[in-house]
């Protein structure tokens, strides 16, 4: 990877963010290949620019410290959740949304989107005692968890910053956090998938319903759903 940025940027004033956002995800590709290998202590700047071909100044560019070069990758790991929280339809149960949004994930992920999701998983598992990773992963949960609140508010009609769905978004957070975190180990430790959970992902929507004493995760009748829900919250499901 080149070290400059092209003439074209520099005359808008810098890096472009599409390319600043592709930087900081090859930075942070090469720098959770490394702490996975070698550990995060026995890991330097210098070496994750070495790994990525830039400079070691290049690096601290970008990232404030070693430990948050694994915030891109970690984030990364739950964007396929999010995007289909994101796009959970009404008349859907969270099951039924799971499982199609499975297969068609199967069917596109790139070999590259493959490999991303593993550093994922891996650099969840290396939060368990870095606690520097582990605030890369909370940073990521807590996004989930913004995201959810939206989802949330529209389905039940509510607006997204009230008690009720925050209360909602934050159990549900948690226990998808959870569900994460023990699915990603036991994968790691070469559990069969199948004895992880279900090919129709009913233990993710049971946890969401026992987390949210069962207001969240069925589908929501047509019929019943409020006549003007919060606009905001519809937009952030969208």
């Amino acid at each position: 990877m080149a070290d400059d940025v092209t003439s074209t940027e520099r005359s808008r004033g810098g890096m472009s963010e599409q390319r600043r956002r592709r930087v900081r995800l090859e930075i942070s590709r090469e720098a959770a290949r490394l702490f996975w290998a070698q550990g995060v202590d026995r890991t330097s700047g210098d070496q994750i620019a070495e790994a990525v071909g830039l400079s070691t100044r290049t690096i601290w560019r970008h990232f404030r410290s070693k430990e948050s070069c694994a915030e891109p990758i970690v984030a990364q790991s739950v964007e396929w959740e999010l995007a289909t929280l994101r796009s959970w339809p009404l008349d859907r149960s969270l099951e039924e949304h799971f499982a199609t949004e499975a297969k068609r994930l199967v069917s596109e992920i790139s070999p590259l989107e493959q490999a991303d999701a593993g550093l994922g998983i891996k650099m969840i598992r290396l939060a368990e005692t870095e606690p520097a990773l582990r605030t890369a992963w909370l940073m990521a949960c807590d996004q989930v968890e913004h995201e959810l609140a939206g989802v949330i508010a529209a389905r039940l009609g509510l607006e997204p910053d009230g008690l009720e769905v925050r209360l909602h978004a934050a159990a549900a957070a948690a226990a998808l956090r959870v569900i994460n975190e023990y699915v990603g180990a036991g994968l790691l430790d070469g559990t069969d998938p199948r004895k992880l959970g279900d090919e129709n992902f009913a233990f993710i929507a049971d946890a969401v319903r026992t987390a949210t004493g069962g207001a969240v995760g069925d589908p929501v009748h047509i019929d019943a759903a409020p006549a003007e829900p919060d606009e905001g919250a519809v937009h952030r499901q969208k």
